[in-house]
């Protein structure tokens, strides 16, 4: 006799039979329609649902028209819609589970009905961090075989968070109206308080980690609960010095750990459009940080969030951050640099209320309003073109009497059309609650002018993070840099650095080159370590 696959028609529904009687909560579940409105959708779930209630009455359906009071409550406006009519949940299905969504559907119950999210553990740590309210809709279709994974992860949200979670799931043949609305012309797609998500499927931990920060995330990074890690090097700084050191140094045998206390990329990430990078003749901030992380944490260890407040020297360093300690061989400080300030009153104190140091993080809030970009650099020059490119009305403010951008850029300017104000300098930023205006002076004269505005950005150049260095007593440069010799030694035996600390060119290529040769040379070190050789003599700096 041949061998049987699979389950005859009795024993499937014997299965069922079991599992729903194991589950501890009844599903009430409401269908609201419109007759003769999408009506094979309608009969599908019904019919589904009466198939589920052959093996249970834990499952219960009523039915109502579009305009019947109940179809207010629970915010019923498609036909049809289907409402798990949980009082504590808002889950609602606009179109019928059939196809494909009919296994979407079956794990939505046990989901419900045993208020098991099933989550992996870095994914219920991330959703812990929930803080705000959440508008879940998932753009679906029968026939797609990847949207069960996406609306799988929806309902799980909406169950562990239900106080702040609410989800919609959408079938696009249902609902073409929604779809064109959203411009959802492919499944399975994600969106949060109306932003998309979730392009196609989605692991559970990217899932959770996209619905937190409402943009679609393409690497996972989970949280750590050790008190004490030990390694061979600890990389401080996530920049694209510290990215590739980490790579390099791990490719060549250290186990190394990267910690980052801001934005992981540093200045990357908030760069609209990043030029010329090898590979790329152009491309945004935000998706070269995406691939040079999610390249390093192939081979490295990144904790995100993580402040270094101490580093002590010993047999190995002692390193202090706001959440653990580590212990290291090595350190390699690739702490970047951050934005200058203008020193004038009323920056400080504006400061998130109309002054910005970041076009791309700031900038859509100023869009059709008057604002001033600060600076003469490339930085400047980019920003106020994104500025411009986005609908802002900028106009450049330089102290000097000519732009240090490149030629380029300087060109796009002039056919943008931006107005450049030179020899002139911000003295004050004007405004009570929020940036209202400020002042200028003319270089050598004593006349000052009041510009109304209502955002000041300011890109006057970088000062570079040795605050690390300096506690430890390395040697700076006369311009305020890590001072370091040809193998990235500083002063400090076992202390390294690279990138934009350092100096130099501030090109991201630069930072990277400088991170690879700084990861070999530490290893080159730690087998044959230099301060051994030169007992009694001053490591590094030379």
């Amino acid at each position: 006799m041949a061998e049987r696959h699979g389950l005859t028609h009795q024993e499937a529904q014997e299965q069922l039979r079991r599992f729903f009687q194991a589950m501890p909560r009844e599903i009430p579940l409401l269908l609201f329609c419109d007759p003769g409105k999408n009506e094979p959708f309608a009969e599908g779930a019904r019919q589904l649902i009466r198939a589920i209630r052959e093996v249970t009455d834990k499952v219960s359906l009523r039915e109502y028209s579009l305009g019947h009071e109940l179809a207010k409550k629970w915010e019923a406006t498609a036909s049809p819609t289907l409402v798990f009519a949980d009082e504590s949940l808002q889950i609602r299905w606009l179109g019928a589970p059939v196809g494909h969504e009919v296994q979407s559907f079956m794990e939505a119950l046990a989901i419900i009905g045993f208020r098991e999210t099933g989550f992996s553990e870095p994914a219920a740590k991330t959703m812990a961090k929930l803080e705000e309210s959440r508008e879940i809709k998932v753009f679906v279709s029968p026939s797609c075989p990847y949207c069960p994974q996406v609306v799988v992860n929806a309902v799980r949200a909406a169950v562990a968070r239900p106080e702040l979670v609410s989800l919609q799931i959408i079938d696009i043949q249902a609902n073409p109206d929604l779809a064109d609305q959203y411009s959802a012309h492919s499944v399975p797609q994600a969106f949060a308080n109306d932003k998309l998500i979730g392009l196609g499927a989605q692991p559970e931990e990217l899932f959770i980690a996209s619905l937190l920060a409402l943009e679609p995330q393409q690497f996972f990074i989970p949280d750590s609960d050790a008190e004490e890690v030990a390694c061979d090097l600890i990389i401080v700084g996530a920049g694209p010095a510290g990215l590739t050191a980490g790579i390099y140094a791990t490719r060549s045998g250290l186990k190394t750990v990267v910690v980052e206390k801001g934005m992981l990329g540093g200045q990357i990430a908030t760069t609209p459009m990043v030029e010329n990078y090898p590979g790329f003749t152009q491309v945004g901030g935000k998706t070269l940080v995406d691939i040079l992380v999610s390249h390093a944490l192939e081979y490295v260890e990144i904790f995100p969030g993580e402040e270094v407040q101490t580093i002590e020297p010993g047999d190995l360093f002692t390193i202090t951050t706001n959440r653990r300690r580590y212990r290291a061989r090595a350190v390699l400080l690739a702490t970047g640099a951050s934005s200058r300030h203008l020193g004038v009153p009323g920056e400080e104190r504006l400061a998130g209320r109309g002054v910005s140091y970041c076009s791309t993080c700031d900038g859509p809030l100023f869009i059709g309003k008057k604002v001033i970009m600060v600076g003469g650099g490339d930085s400047a020059a980019t920003e106020a073109l994104h500025l411009h490119q986005i609908g802002a009305d900028v106009t450049l403010v330089h102290r000097r009497n000519r732009l240090r951008a490149q030629e380029r850029l300087v060109d796009a300017l002039k056919q943008a059309k931006i107005p450049m104000l030179f020899n002139t300098e911000v003295t004050e930023v004007l405004g009570e609650a929020r940036v209202e205006g400020v002042r200028l002076r003319k270089q050598g004269s004593d006349q000052l002018s009041t510009l109304p505005v209502e955002g000041v950005f300011i890109a006057i150049g970088y000062a570079p993070a040795v605050e690390l260095a300096v506690s430890l007593g390395a040697e700076l440069t006369p311009a305020g840099y890590i001072k370091r010799d040809q193998h990235h030694r500083t002063t400090i035996p076992g202390i390294y650095s690279a990138g934009d600390v350092e100096g130099g060119y501030k090109q991201i290529v630069t930072a990277a080159g400088q991170g690879a040769e700084a990861a070999l040379a530490i290893f080159e070190d730690l087998v044959n370590p230099y301060w051994v050789a030169k007992k009694g003599g001053q490591a590094g700096g030379k």
